[in-house]
């Protein structure tokens, strides 16, 4: 199953990043390099959003109860929220301290920090490979969080690599700040765009894949469908996209005929991405509202006879 292997190849990936995260951490105080510290602490919030992607994925498994209808699978994107909300954080912090050392750079011990750079590089890569090759980085919001924060330490330690050579070479004291900076711009452009795909889930925004119009053609197309109405399409978690709309059909509708409708609607919602459907039919008689889209209003008045 996808969540078990993207589950495993999280642990696995936790590991490696942790241990390393550790060594590049001391690496960055020995050779008082910004660009190694500033890697190291973003591979410490790669270790916490890994251990919480993880969490994310145990919780999901737990079933529905009375007090949570969908279970818990939303927390897989709550996780994918707080990735990327630490993606920013970091890069807001690597600035801060990059406008420090642009004013006064301090010495920076090269060597040391080109092998840990480098080595760190390696790690990087390592771990990339194995969550793209492995895991389902493209459609699950967890993962891809989880990956972006890989990559983004992977172009730290480049531009690491870098700052060393510049200064061993050249004496520009100013390249480890400056590729920091660059490497803060790569995380925050990573973290806002994890941060506004998993807001736009807890919206309950219409799926990013999925054609409202398209959605309305197909349930519309039998002759015995007159109209649709107070249509909903959203995201619970990642790879399950939900749905719940009002048909208005023939007054003379039977049930059994009703049952075929839906099934064969349920049918070729599923080849569109769409695995949870709920849909009420009514007769054109029963109709409250012709809106495609539901104005309710939060607040019911019992008086009024509808909230649509």
């Amino acid at each position: 199953m996808k969540k078990d292997r993207n589950q495993k190849i999280l642990l696995i990936s936790f590991i490696i990043i942790a241990s390393y995260m550790v060594v590049e951490a001391i690496g960055g105080f020995m050779t008082n390099s910004l660009a190694l510290l500033s890697d190291a602490g973003h591979m410490l919030s790669d270790a916490i959003s890994l251990a919480i992607a993880l969490v994310a994925f145990q919780l999901a498994k737990k079933v529905s109860n009375y007090g949570k209808t969908y279970g818990y699978k939303r927390f897989e994107i709550l996780a994918a929220v707080l990735n990327g909300v630490t993606l920013i954080l970091v890069a807001l912090y690597i600035f801060y301290e990059a406008i420090q050392r642009f004013n006064n750079p301090p010495e920076v011990g090269t060597t040391g920090m080109l092998i840990i750079s480098s080595i760190g590089l390696v790690v990087n890569i390592v771990v990339a490979v194995i969550m793209f090759k492995g895991s389902d980085t493209a459609e699950n919001l967890n993962m891809r969080g989880a990956y972006l924060h890989v990559i983004s330490d992977m172009l730290g330690s480049i531009g690491a690599i870098i700052a060393g050579l510049l200064i061993l070479f050249f004496g520009w004291g100013w390249a480890d700040p400056l590729a920091s900076v660059i490497v803060a711009i790569l995380v925050l452009r990573s973290g806002f765009k994890v941060t506004a795909a998993s807001v736009h889930v807890l919206m309950e925004g219409t799926p990013k894949d999925i054609e409202v119009d398209h959605l309305v053609e197909i349930l519309s197309k039998s002759d015995e469908v007159l109209s649709v109405h107070d249509l909903h399409v959203w995201t619970i978690t990642s790879g399950l996209n939900a749905l719940s709309c009002h048909l208005v059909v023939r007054g003379d509708y039977t049930i059994e005929e009703s049952t075929v409708l839906l099934k064969d609607i349920e049918h070729q919602l599923a080849h569109e991405s769409i695995q949870h459907v709920t849909i009420q039919l009514e007769a054109a008689s029963q109709v409250h509202g012709d809106d495609l889209l539901c104005n309710a209003e939060a607040e019911f008045d019992p008086h009024a006879g509808h909230n649509h």
